[in-house]
């Protein structure tokens, strides 16, 4: 009794329905999010497909409702059937086709919402599209959540308005942005030049639906806080819709802290033996989803083995290239045997950037990864690969200074780097001036991350604002002509 009783109060203080995307990196932010709004005392649903509700379950505590629907199988050549996340794709040239099948979702979505309490508002992935037409159905708010911060997001949009990029002479020629000199781009930044031609027609159909459905959206919400972003909060809320509401990190927001297990992993064994003897560890990782050819891996091994910096290089199943089986990565681990580890299983990356012997973190850049590096005060090697992650290594590069660059061969953005390049660089970041400054800077950026999600911080005030602005515009469009289908029309109102 005591556990529906509080679940009814919960119901009455409000219901928030979160729909993230199949991609581990769209998904945890969404969890986090999702723990917020628990601790604020509303209730939360939260969709996911049956392939991911076991990592769902796992990660939401059991007062949340966990809903999955069923996912289109068979609808693209060459996914198989039963892969529903991006992790599993074969290729990630299929990722817009991927995306694209999810508007087979929006039926069971649909009759699953008939069956849930009153729906106070909605935070989806900009990803899916389409539920703003199911939230303009049933009349409640929805809130987007891309994943970018708003540095990404505001130079995007300013950059594809003022068609900037279309007078350029080639992929890598620096143009200055005129709505923030300050800033030179490249096509190469926007992943302009790495579409292929037979997956051109899905990439501009689904960027179109995506920035379409962000217009119509009630508002946005940024896993960032305002002062590491400031000036590129307020560009987008003076000059685009929908408002963006800045209301992270997540995970700090959250109070999220890694699990300190009883039993420790090996890694963490190795980084706290590390810790003991005075070694400052640099952290290599790319993500869960980037691809690296045998020849870029052999690359990075040598680079890392002549810098001569302890390190940790965590190599998932989906970082490298199908041919990356001819590597010869037994020979290297024993080669840096006691001063470098290779880790091929999932590890808890905020736990290991949060270690004290870590100094240092070669990133792709992926938003998520940028933010936790930063709260744990560890500066970047940026080493972009995909997305938005150019845009990124540039804000952390350039714009906050909280990091380096990668040398790559000719200069590019996602230019090939050799060996020497890496170690270089690496030894910057590591022991060189240039390294111990970023650190100073990124340590201060740490402290702004801590008083935002604190009460009263910019994070924390904002989160309460959102709250009750999405439930009274509920309550008010409720009652008029229209309701939420008119607002997620775009009419002014």
């Amino acid at each position: 009794m005591g556990s529906q009783s509080q679940h009814e109060h919960e119901i009455e203080k409000g219901h928030v329905v979160l729909f993230p995307f199949m991609a581990k990196g769209h998904t945890i932010p969404l969890l986090n999010l999702s723990r917020i709004f628990l601790a604020q005392g509303l209730a939360v649903t939260v969709f996911t497909t049956p392939a991911n509700r076991t990592f769902i379950h796992q990660s939401l505590p059991a007062a949340a409702n966990v809903v999955h629907i069923s996912f289109p199988q068979n609808i693209v050549p060459g996914i198989p059937a039963g892969v529903e996340s991006t992790d599993k794709l074969p290729s990630m040239d299929l990722f817009f086709s991927f995306a694209l099948s999810t508007i087979h979702m929006q039926p069971d979505f649909e009759r699953a919402l008939q069956t849930l309490p009153r729906v106070s508002f909605m935070v989806s992935d900009c990803f899916l599209w389409w539920t703003v037409d199911s939230a303009a159905k049933f009349g409640f708010p929805r809130f987007v959540f891309s994943g970018f911060g708003s540095y990404a997001s505001s130079l995007s949009r300013v950059v594809a308005v003022s068609r900037l990029l279309d007078g350029a002479d080639s992929d890598t020629e620096l143009v200055t942005v005129t709505r923030f000199p300050w800033i030179k781009v490249t096509k190469k930044d926007f992943n302009q030049s790495t579409i292929t031609d037979g997956v051109q027609h899905a990439s501009s159909e689904f960027m179109m639906k995506t920035s379409e459905s962000t217009a119509r959206s009630y508002g946005m919400i940024v896993n960032s806080f305002y002062e590491l972003e400031a000036v590129f909060v307020e560009c987008w809320n003076t000059e685009y819709l929908p408002k963006a509401w800045c209301v992270g990190p997540f995970f700090k927001l959250a109070q999220d802290e890694p699990h300190d297990r009883d039993e420790k992993a090996i890694w963490i064994e190795w980084l706290d033996k590390k810790l003991e003897e005075g070694g400052r560890v640099l952290y290599v990782a790319f993500g869960s989803q980037a691809e690296l050819s045998a020849e870029q891996l052999q690359e990075i091994a040598l680079g890392l083995e002549n810098s001569m910096v302890h390190f940790m290089w965590v190599i998932r199943s989906k970082s490298y290239a199908p041919e990356t089986a001819a590597w010869d990565i037994k020979g290297f681990e024993e080669r840096v045997k006691g001063r470098g580890m290779v880790v091929n299983e999932w590890v808890d990356q905020r736990r290991i950037l949060m270690h004290g012997s870590v100094h240092g973190f070669v990133s792709h850049c992926g938003w998520n990864s940028v933010l936790e590096s930063i709260c744990s005060g560890v500066p970047i090697l940026a080493w972009p690969i995909m997305a938005e992650q150019p845009l990124n290594a540039r804000f952390v590069v350039e714009e906050i200074k909280v990091g380096l660059r990668v040398e790559t061969c000719d200069g590019s953005v996602k230019g090939f780097v050799k060996a020497e390049g890496l170690e270089k660089t690496v030894k910057e970041l590591m022991v060189g001036d240039k390294g111990e400054e970023v650190r100073k800077r990124v340590k201060e950026f740490a402290d702004m991350a801590d008083k935002a999600v604190k009460e009263g911080g910019s994070s924390w005030s904002t989160l309460q604002l959102l709250i009750d602005e999405a439930t009274l515009a509920n309550k008010n469009l409720d009652n008029q002509s229209g309701g939420f289908e008119r607002f997620h029309s775009n009419e002014k109102w």
